[in-house]
């Protein structure tokens, strides 16, 4: 069965998902918000960015707001936040799931 466009999301998606969830941003702000969250272990660099960028932008899960020169600001949209949504369900199924096999107590990850 053929994926979806965006059937599922990288862990650099999640983030700037995760970032315009939190307040419209340009690509730039995006970047600094996952790096101080993550705390360095994950930095997106501008290809990568602007490429999630874009398919999120056709895909509707963002839509652009403002632009000043080249500095794009984008929204995230209803769709954009029932993937988020979406991929936070799925990562908390899969961290229960971990976290109930023997060998893994409860809080050791």
């Amino acid at each position: 069965m053929p994926k979806k466009a965006l059937d599922g999301l990288t862990e650099s998606m999640f983030y700037v998902l995760m970032a315009l969830n939190r307040e419209e941003m340009c690509g730039i702000d995006a970047a600094a918000f996952i790096a101080q969250k993550t705390q360095g272990r994950l930095q997106i660099g501008p290809a990568t960015l602007y490429t999630i960028l874009g398919k999120f932008e056709s895909e509707r899960y963002i839509q652009e707001v403002a632009v000043d020169g080249r500095k794009r600001t984008y929204r995230i949209t209803e769709k954009g936040r029932a993937a988020y949504q979406a991929e936070l369900d799925r990562l908390r199924c899969c961290l229960m799931d971990a976290e109930s096999e023997p060998g893994n107590p409860e809080g050791n990850l």
